[in-house]
């Protein structure tokens, strides 16, 4: 499938700063209709407080973020949520006491302004969706468990479909395997794969995982302290020499032996 370069999200000199500590320093990209963006750097490079910027969790010390061609940089949280952009954490945040159905019955419900239908028949709003999103992430027989007894993954899987619940045009993912064995990695960002293609949807992640990164990833984008330093191809990103420089210490970026993989 060819790729759109229609813009969903237009970043243009984004800054934050934190007294004399500038945490993001203009930081511009975009992410096209369809695309899988990776953000990628050392521990402290800025990738979490920039995403907390995207997501409204944050306020801007300037730049502008544009939405389907939109401001969104002064809009709350949720309100952006509303407008198509969701998000997964590092840590997953379900309800353990609740069952994986439920708990994607619950963002159905706050999506359609239902949450305080907190009756004896709420189980039965929205089910049908929900068992779609759980057929989305591979998890319908698992509809009827309960978080608590989930393994993470599954919990890493359920965080996605409920990120889904709302039909994003665009998907923030902060470090989305951070915490899984290295075959729940692959098995995750292959399902996000699979997802971005048949929705046609965007994403944009942070990840520490190399081979995570190139092997989905369209594009990736270095972060270094708050500074954007490298932005294109797997390829010419894993041959950057300034990238291989500050980010790896002079390394190299993959095994020789993988590398023509990618190539």
């Amino acid at each position: 499938m060819t790729r759109s370069t229609e813009a969903v999200l237009d970043v243009r000199n984004l800054s934050k700063t934190f007294g004399g500590l500038r945490a993001v320093d203009k930081v511009s990209f975009t992410v096209a209709k369809g695309e899988l963006l990776a953000l990628i750097g050392p521990n402290g490079a800025g990738k979490t407080t920039c995403f907390n910027m995207l997501m409204g969790q944050l306020k801007r010390t300037s730049g502008e973020v544009l939405f389907e061609g939109r401001d969104i940089a002064n809009l709350p949280t949720r309100a952006i949520w509303r407008k198509g952009i969701g998000r997964t954490f590092q840590i997953t945040a379900t309800y353990p006491s609740m069952t994986v159905i439920e708990n994607v019955q619950m963002a159905l419900m706050s999506y359609h302004r239902r949450i305080y239908s907190l009756l004896p028949f709420a189980t039965r709003l929205y089910r049908k969706e929900a068992m779609a999103l759980l057929e989305l992430v591979g998890m319908p027989e698992q509809a009827d468990r309960h978080c608590a007894i989930l393994a993470y993954g599954d919990l890493k899987r359920l965080e996605l479909a409920i990120a889904l619940s709302h039909d994003p045009a665009l998907l923030l993912m902060d470090e989305p395997t951070a915490g899984m064995a290295p075959t729940e990695r692959i098995k995750l960002m292959q399902l996000t794969a699979d997802i971005v293609r048949e929705k046609n949807i965007s994403v944009l992640f942070t990840e520490h995982d190399m081979d995570v990164v190139f092997t989905h990833a369209h594009r990736v984008m270095v972060l270094n302290r708050g500074e954007l330093i490298a932005n294109g191809s797997v390829t010419d990103v894993r041959n950057d020499p300034k990238v291989q420089e500050v980010y790896l210490g002079g390394g190299t970026l993959f095994a020789e032996e993988a590398a023509g993989e990618h190539a």
